[in-house]
Protein backbone atom coordinates (compact mmCIF):
# COMPACT_ATOMS: atom_id res chain seq x y z
CA UNK A 1 0.00 0.00 0.00
CA UNK A 2 1.27 3.89 -0.95
CA UNK A 3 2.59 5.34 2.11
CA UNK A 4 0.78 9.18 2.81
CA UNK A 5 3.18 11.70 2.42
CA UNK A 6 0.90 13.13 5.53
CA UNK A 7 0.54 12.17 8.99
CA UNK A 8 -2.56 11.72 10.06
CA UNK A 9 -1.97 14.95 12.70
CA UNK A 10 -1.30 16.49 9.57
CA UNK A 11 -4.56 15.85 7.84
CA UNK A 12 -6.55 16.61 10.93
CA UNK A 13 -4.84 20.15 10.54
CA UNK A 14 -5.69 20.48 7.07
CA UNK A 15 -9.43 19.43 7.84
CA UNK A 16 -9.79 21.81 10.42
CA UNK A 17 -8.60 24.63 8.40
CA UNK A 18 -10.93 23.87 6.17
CA UNK A 19 -14.12 23.50 8.98
CA UNK A 20 -12.74 27.51 9.88
CA UNK A 21 -13.66 28.60 6.64
CA UNK A 22 -10.81 27.61 4.08
CA UNK A 23 -12.05 26.30 0.86
CA UNK A 24 -11.37 23.32 -0.63
CA UNK A 25 -9.52 24.44 -3.74
CA UNK A 26 -7.00 26.70 -1.67
CA UNK A 27 -5.98 23.94 0.73
CA UNK A 28 -5.64 21.35 -2.12
CA UNK A 29 -3.25 24.45 -4.04
CA UNK A 30 -1.18 24.92 -0.87
CA UNK A 31 -0.81 21.80 0.54
CA UNK A 32 -0.44 20.12 -3.72
CA UNK A 33 -2.84 17.33 -2.81
CA UNK A 34 -6.21 16.48 -5.22
CA UNK A 35 -9.94 17.01 -3.85
CA UNK A 36 -10.72 13.29 -4.58
CA UNK A 37 -7.70 12.89 -1.86
CA UNK A 38 -9.22 15.85 0.09
CA UNK A 39 -12.81 14.69 0.23
CA UNK A 40 -11.40 10.79 0.61
CA UNK A 41 -9.77 12.29 4.09
CA UNK A 42 -13.12 14.16 4.82
CA UNK A 43 -14.74 10.76 5.03
CA UNK A 44 -12.01 8.98 6.82
CA UNK A 45 -10.97 11.49 9.50
CA UNK A 46 -13.90 13.86 9.83
CA UNK A 47 -14.63 14.89 13.30
CA UNK A 48 -11.41 13.16 14.59
CA UNK A 49 -9.27 14.58 17.22
CA UNK A 50 -5.53 13.80 16.82
CA UNK A 51 -5.77 11.22 20.16
CA UNK A 52 -9.20 9.86 17.91
CA UNK A 53 -6.33 9.32 14.99
CA UNK A 54 -4.01 7.31 16.94
CA UNK A 55 -6.24 5.25 19.08
CA UNK A 56 -7.94 4.66 15.39
CA UNK A 57 -4.05 3.45 13.88
CA UNK A 58 -3.50 1.25 17.04
CA UNK A 59 -6.77 -0.46 16.21
CA UNK A 60 -6.43 -1.32 12.11
CA UNK A 61 -2.50 -2.55 13.29
CA UNK A 62 -3.85 -4.42 15.74
CA UNK A 63 -6.92 -5.97 13.24
CA UNK A 64 -4.17 -6.59 10.90
CA UNK A 65 -2.05 -8.48 13.28
CA UNK A 66 -4.54 -10.56 14.60
CA UNK A 67 -5.96 -11.44 10.53
CA UNK A 68 -2.24 -12.59 10.11
CA UNK A 69 -2.25 -15.19 12.67
CA UNK A 70 -6.05 -16.14 12.02
CA UNK A 71 -5.00 -17.01 8.56
CA UNK A 72 -1.95 -19.21 9.82
CA UNK A 73 -4.15 -20.52 12.01
CA UNK A 74 -6.77 -21.96 9.63
CA UNK A 75 -3.35 -22.78 7.11
CA UNK A 76 -2.23 -24.86 10.23
CA UNK A 77 -5.62 -26.46 10.63
CA UNK A 78 -6.10 -27.42 6.80
CA UNK A 79 -2.49 -28.84 6.92
CA UNK A 80 -3.48 -31.04 9.82
CA UNK A 81 -6.71 -32.51 7.97
CA UNK A 82 -4.99 -32.92 5.18
CA UNK A 83 -2.31 -35.15 6.91
CA UNK A 84 -4.82 -36.76 9.08
CA UNK A 85 -6.87 -37.76 5.95
CA UNK A 86 -4.63 -39.58 4.11
CA UNK A 87 -4.81 -43.55 4.61
CA UNK A 88 -1.39 -44.82 6.39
Amino acid sequence: MKRSRFSEEQIIGILTEHEAGATCADLCRKYGMSEGTFYNWKAKFGGMTVSDAKRLKALEDENARLKKLLAEQVLDAAAMKELLSKKW
